[in-house]
This record gives structure tokens, sequence and C-alpha cells, in this order.
């Protein structure tokens, strides 16, 4: 891998900015120079939030031009769709399969889009996409706050980062109590996506 422009969106609460993080520090010890920006909009109360991650030999700035996009990663549906114009032609889109309505959406003023609407936007850039039940497999790890490790588990099948190093990155940034329920998480994440790779084959 030459480089990799990946986006991580999601909803205020889901830990997109950790599994960003752990991602940036994966990179970073297997060699890669990395740069990384979050934007959170009203996070704390289920407001957007995308990260831009950059990995390559050199990496000059943090954020990735519209179209450039090589892997989405989407804890959200919604998320996915909004920010399908960044993607590369062919670019890869993981998305976990649920929604957070926004307040918009809550209040009335606005519909939200069914899942043809959404791969109807991803598809006018790209055909490989992952719909994950990703916080169903995390309730059935028993807390669904391993969802972001979960997912992280999937985009590790794209990216060629060692799995020890993987594991490693993550045991620094989790307390002792929860480390063995999300090193779980991420292998199982990680063997549901070649699954689907596969099914799709």
């Amino acid at each position: 891998m030459e480089k990799m422009d990946l986006l991580i969106t999601g909803v205020g609460g889901q830990g997109v900015v950790l599994a960003s993080d752990i991602i940036g520090e994966t990179a970073l010890a297997s060699g890669f120079d990395v740069k990384k920006t979050d934007t959170l909009g009203m996070a704390q109360r289920g407001g957007s939030v995308v990260s831009h991650v950059r990995l390559a030999e050199k990496v000059w700035s943090p954020l990735i031009k519209e179209g450039e996009v090589d892997l989405l990663l989407a804890l959200e549906k919604l998320e996915a769709a909004r920010w399908s114009h960044y993607l590369k032609s062919d670019a890869i889109v993981i998305i976990n399969n649920y929604e957070q309505p926004p307040l918009s959406v809550s209040l009335g003023q606005e519909k939200y889009p069914t899942d043809k609407d959404i791969a109807a936007a991803l598809k006018r850039r790209t055909d490989q996409i992952y719909f994950i039940d990703g916080n169903e497999r995390a309730k059935e790890l028993g807390n669904v706050r391993t969802l972001n490790i979960y997912m992280l588990g999937c985009f590790s099948a794209f990216a060629p980062l060692d799995i020890k190093v993987w594991e490693d990155s993550i045991s620094r940034r989790m307390p002792e109590k929860l480390l063995e329920i999300n090193l779980k998480a991420f292998a199982m994440g990680r063997k549901e996506i070649e699954g689907v790779r596969i099914g799709k084959s």
C-alpha cells in the first residue's frame, strides 16, 4: 500500500474518534506517516462525527479532498450517504446497518432515507459496499460499546497492518477489565467482513 485515505463517520457516543486514534497508532507502529483530524458536530447529543485519517510514506495534510477517499467506515447509515461525495471511484465502503435519526427527522421536518436511497447514493461512486450488522454483533458480545472496535476489525481486513500491531494498539487504549471483550470484538469483525467478501466474490 502506497497510501490510504480513510474517512470514519458516525454520531456522538459511537467511539469514532477512539477508532481513528487506534488506526493512527497502528499505522505509525507499522512504519507509516499518519495525519488525522476530527470534526465533532454536537457530538455529545448524537450529532455527526467524522475523522479524516491519512496513511502514507509521507503525509503533508490531514484533510482528504473530495473524491479521494479510499475507504469509508460508517458507524451509522445516514452518515455514509452524507459523505459519499468524498469517495473515489471504486472505493470501499463498510457500513454499520444502524440508524440514529437526527433531530430534524425526530421532529418530522425530514425523512430518514431508505437503505435503497443510501445504497443508490454510494453506488454513484462504487459497488464495493458492505452492510454489516455491527450493533447486533456487539450486543451478542454483551456490550454494545464494543461496536467501534468491532468495526475496526472489519476495516483491518483491507489494511496491510499486522494483527499483532492492531492488538497492541487496542491493548494500550482499553482498561484491563474491557480488553478481552474488545479484542474478541475486533477478531469477530475481521472474521465477519472476510465472510462477506467471500460471499460477494
